[in-house]
């Protein structure tokens, strides 16, 4: 009860000028990984698309919850919000790698 069948996210960025290719490439040197994605009766052409895909998994098996998963939509947001500028890019791949780095994937024992 009050949660999700699916473990992805279609973010339609017809509100922010820009193409979900854009922002793929913004996201990928910000250090964060998402696809690029037509929306539904998307003008754009796929290569392009109009919206971003983001999936969760990697996020619960690194054991992040929901704090966590507000951090990563607050260096989203800044990343697209700056996606012309390098240093804010830049900033944002060293928060995200911070945040990573507080949930490693493999242990050490």
């Amino acid at each position: 009860p009050g949660g999700t069948d699916s473990h992805c996210l279609l973010r339609d960025l017809a509100n922010m000028s820009t193409s979900g290719q854009d922002a793929d490439s913004a996201l990928g040197v910000a250090g964060i990984i998402v696809n690029k994605n037509a929306e539904p009766y998307d003008e754009k052409p796929p290569a392009v698309a109009s919206g971003i895909r983001l999936g969760t998994p990697v996020v619960s098996t690194r054991g992040m919850r929901e704090a966590e998963m507000q951090e990563i939509v607050s260096l989203v947001d800044r990343a697209l919000q700056h996606r012309l500028d390098p240093a804010a890019l830049e900033e944002v791949r060293t928060q995200a790698k911070a945040l990573c780095g507080r949930f490693p994937i493999f242990h050490t024992y």
